[in-house]
């Protein structure tokens, strides 16, 4: 089994990070926790590299062998369906996955890779190098291949001299073999393209190449980003990669008009300026977006919760709102009023009157009986 590391909530959509060659799940360390706060993130390690066993490949692989070990993993941990983006080489696994296996793939991102890798020969000749004289060599040379001048991420420079010769030239195998350059145009998955604009191995134009390809595909170029753009430009990589997988704000304007309906939605979206903009899209990003998208807690608990804090605070205008939401959330009258009697035991009894009050004009308003 490919080892691998599990950050997010386990009820977050589940978004798998595959690594480039000579490199561990280090290469996210920059992106990974961010992108943790709202999917569940499985970082996974190529054989030989990182913590996998090297013997989980051996001479002659393919990145389809490689996307079998990818596919192993996420039924280990009971993932059916999922996100995914690599870099290099596990972007070539990503684009596998999504020709090969496309009921698993949800959406893909392909970060400094190709749909072929510049032939069969150079992977050959490197692979049979490693073999014979192992990587520390090719290890001092990687500054140079994987970033621009002047910089460096010293683990993934000791990742790379630390592999197994072996599979590292067998990851050189798959490279060689792998061109899936006329199956593009099968791709579904909605896909985004990423390029280092100063990478010399996968240049923008490989990207673009695949952009232009896949249905619907959408190509992002970083600026002072070389191979391994994740480590070098990792706010960029995040910015981009957040907008794909989370489409924006979209998932949570979509969960924020369900709860607090259309109208409201709509009154809150004429009311938005240049100087609330930002802070509208917040609101929807990360509370819609990822807080109540969270399937630990029901809608309808989350309304019980909503509307005790709101009590707490005195905040009863929201609180007004979010009654009518806890109504659409499925809460009776009843329950709502339950809700209320608590927190006069733990906001104090005037908060309790206050909130009964905004309460019952809401509920009134909804029987039709307000005066």
């Amino acid at each position: 089994m490919l080892d691998h590391l599990t950050e997010g909530p386990d009820s977050a959509p589940p978004l798998l990070l595959g690594p480039s060659l000579g490199t561990s799940r280090a290469l996210w360390d920059e992106v990974a926790p961010e992108l943790s706060a709202g999917h569940r993130v499985i970082r996974w390690d190529l054989p030989g590299h990182g913590g996998s066993a090297a013997d989980l490949i051996g001479a002659g692989a393919t990145v389809g062998d490689l996307a079998g070990l990818v596919l192993a993993l996420a039924d280990s941990l009971g993932v059916r369906r999922f996100a995914y983006a690599g870099v290099s080489l596990g972007g070539a696994v990503g684009l596998h996955l999504a020709v090969h296996h496309p009921e698993r793939v949800s959406s893909l991102a392909v970060v400094c890779s190709s749909a072929h890798f510049n032939g069969e020969k150079p992977w050959r000749e490197r692979a049979a190098l490693v073999r014979e004289q192992g990587l520390a060599e090719l290890a001092r040379s990687a500054d140079a291949r994987w970033f621009t001048p002047g910089f460096t991420v010293p683990r993934l420079v000791r990742d790379h001299r630390e592999a197994d010769p072996g599979a590292y030239a067998a990851c050189c195998d798959a490279l060689a073999a792998f061109d899936l350059r006329d199956r593009l145009g099968e791709i579904s998955a909605p896909t985004l393209l990423i390029a280092g604009r100063e990478d010399p191995a996968t240049p923008p134009a490989h990207l673009r190449e695949i952009a232009d390809a896949v249905p619907g595909a959408a190509l992002v170029e970083i600026p002072g980003a070389s191979h391994l753009a994740p480590a070098e430009r990792p706010e960029a990589v995040l910015t981009a990669l957040r907008g794909h997988f989370d489409g924006g704000a979209k998932r949570g304007m979509a969960v924020r008009r369900a709860v607090l309906g259309d109208a409201h939605v709509d009154r809150a979206q004429a009311r938005q300026t240049p100087f609330t903009a930002r802070f509208q899209d917040f609101i929807s990003r990360y509370a819609w977006g990822e807080i109540w998208t969270d399937e630990t807690l029901s809608r309808r608990e989350r309304s019980m919760i909503t509307m005790t804090a709101l009590v707490a605070h005195g905040h009863y205008d929201e609180l007004a709102m979010h009654v009518r939401a806890a109504r659409r959330n499925g809460l009776t009258p009843e329950e709502i009023g339950a809700v209320l009697l608590q927190t006069a035991v733990y906001c104090g009894v005037p908060a309790a009157n206050s909130a009964f009050a905004a309460a019952q004009r809401v509920l009134a308003e909804e029987d039709g009986t307000a005066g």
